[in-house]
């Protein structure tokens, strides 16, 4: 009887199986597609934020991708002589990893990303309010990848249909013109520039995002890339005026290098890259493009390449006497050194021992300063590598912070990554101002704006006879001392044609003069008393990075650069612009 009732009850279940049509549609939603994903607004808001996660990867903002410009300056060389090695001395064959590939393969993670935001955009109800956050974000974020392959990469496919990935005739894109990237970058931001809010009207939204100051910011800096310096003062003068959001400089210059929300997203800032403050991520090091783990430190690495191997990082970066040295030259009104080496380097210097709990002009906020560093004091400058010397980099680290005791090396930094600050649209105001006009009133007032904040005294108009003169300052003493060792400075050199005038490129090798004594070199070095330089060895072409060569090798529809080709760019270069000659 048993077996039968099991014979009858399957037959039964077996019926109402067949007879049933309907069948039960359920979709996996840990299982979804790019076709599935972004038809609505809230899940194009998530999609928004996986772009800015795309710029928080070695290859853009967490590691090489950031002070790999930095090295390619005259403000910082490799003092660990191996890893960026290549990169310092500008002559990579093509074949490494981490300047030809990394921050190629990261920046098209970006691009991908906010091309899929601005495909489904359109196709989805919202409130214009929504639209024009979403799009311009999106469109920020796909100029800031733009913008950084273009000034490292040179000529780069330009993608920006999504559609594209889907046919490998146009996945396998050919190069673009630098000059049609850069057409795409200014478009895209001025759109953007008009889309986003202010961060005043942005409110707490706008911490941390992409605002209409940003983007006016990056479109400065386009248009000045190729010198459009009418166009790119236009929009300076708009931001100083306030038209996209209030901006001021920080009383104190510390506060922009500083982890907390206290000084992070401050008055200072047009746009930073967030990372979490130290000890507040989880334990996941993510070092691939993978960068999911809900466990992910959330941190950067750039204090593993700036701080100092003395002190347990891995010293592969060190600042230049060079720089040090433009420090020294000029003291606060007080007397005191320029704030700013303190923040920048990571030099022992007795004078900080006499400056506890003082408030001065030099230092507003009065905090205690000192030889300590990574909550120890230090009777001497600490190696940047122990084997071949160097000054170690404060900026973007904890050195000056003191938050914690010992550097972690890795992607734990919680400093976020000022890219633009107010300093530089300042700074940049006076460039222009002198470009279009010659040294005048308004572009000394601009600089000493500037200066002030670290009670540096007045410069007068009449010590500037030419434009030459006043750019000479701006260019080798003012920008370096604001922004040393920060991502820009190679930039700059690029669009200024340093690379292009046996003066200029010979005034390069004298910055970048440093040696490998062991020891933490401060003196003025000449060509007689110095090991080396890293500019002596630069190719032809190679201020640009090459294109990784297996990238060349899966795409038939992509050449080499200048830097593959070892070709010289300083013909091109001057018969658009000219390079300012050197001034004493």
């Amino acid at each position: 009887m048993k077996s039968l009732n099991i014979i009858l009850t399957t037959l039964v279940l077996l019926g109402g199986m067949i007879a049933c049509t309907d069948q039960l549609n359920v979709q996996n939603p840990n299982n979804q597609t790019t076709y599935d994903f972004g038809n609505s607004e809230s899940e194009l808001q998530e999609a928004v934020i996986s772009c800015y996660n795309r710029i928080r990867l070695e290859g853009t903002f967490a590691r090489v991708g950031y002070t790999l410009d930095a090295v390619r300056g005259d403000e910082v060389w490799n003092s660990s002589q191996q890893w960026y090695l290549e990169y310092d001395n500008l002559n990579s064959p093509g074949t490494i990893g981490i300047g030809d590939e990394w921050p190629w393969r990261d920046n098209y993670h970006v691009v991908n990303r906010t091309n899929f935001v601005l495909s489904k955009v359109d196709g989805v109800k919202m409130s214009v309010d929504s639209y024009n956050q979403i799009a311009g974000q999106a469109l920020f974020l796909r100029s800031l990848a733009y913008y950084h392959l273009a000034t490292y990469y040179q000529t780069v496919p330009l993608i920006t249909d999504y559609a594209s990935y889907s046919d490998i005739n146009t996945m396998y894109a050919s190069n673009a013109t630098q000059d049609e990237v850069f057409d795409q970058i200014e478009t895209d931001l001025k759109k953007a520039m008009e889309m986003l809010p202010s961060r005043d009207k942005g409110g707490e939204w706008a911490k941390g995002r992409a605002t209409s100051g940003a983007a006016a910011g990056y479109l400065a800096r386009a248009l000045m890339f190729r010198h459009k310096y009418a166009e790119a003062y236009a929009v300076l003068k708009d931001i100083i005026a306030g038209k996209y959001g209030h901006y001021e400089l920080t009383a104190d210059y510390g506060d922009n290098f500083r982890e907390g929300p206290a000084f992070e997203n401050n008055k200072e800032s047009l746009f930073e890259v967030q990372f979490l403050d130290f000890g507040t991520g989880g334990t996941d090091e993510e070092w691939t493009p993978v960068n999911i783990s809900s466990e992910a430190t959330q941190g950067h690495a750039v204090e593993s390449n700036y701080a100092s191997q003395e002190l347990g990082s891995w010293g592969d970066l060190a600042g230049s006497p060079w720089l040090y040295n433009l420090f020294k030259k000029e003291n606060s009104t007080d007397g005191r050194l320029d704030p700013r080496l303190y923040w920048t380097l990571v030099t022992y210097e007795n004078e900080y021992n006499t400056y506890k709990g003082l408030k001065t002009a030099a230092y507003p906020n009065g905090d205690p300063r000192s030889n300590t560093i990574y909550q120890k004091d230090i009777t001497k400058t600490p190696l940047s590598n122990n084997a071949q010397g160097g000054i170690s980099i404060a900026k973007f680290t904890n050195a000056r912070n003191n938050i914690y005791s010992s550097i972690t090396n890795g992607l734990h930094c919680g400093v976020n990554l000022r890219l633009m600050r107010y300093s530089d649209v300042l700074l940049r105001a006076a460039e222009c101002e002198n470009e279009i006009s010659g040294p005048t009133q308004t572009a000394i007032d601009y600089i000493n704006t500037v200066r002030r904040r670290v009670a540096l005294k007045d410069l007068k108009l009449s010590d500037f006879p030419s434009a030459d003169a006043l750019f000479e300052q701006i260019a080798n003493v003012e920008r370096p001392k604001e922004f040393g060792c920060e991502n820009g400075r190679g930039i700059d050199l690029l669009r200024w044609g340093f690379f292009y005038d046996a003066g200029r490129l010979n005034q390069l090798v004298q910055h970048g003069y440093y040696k490998r004594d062991g020891k933490a070199s401060t003196e003025e070095l000449t060509a007689e008393t110095a090991d080396d330089s890293s500019f002596k060895y630069y190719y032809k072409g190679h201020e640009y990075f090459p294109i990784f060569q297996s990238t060349l090798n899966a795409n038939p529809n992509l050449v080499g650069n200048s830097a593959n080709k070892n070709e010289d760019n300083g013909p091109a270069f001057k018969a658009k612009w000219n390079v300012r000659p050197v001034v004493k």
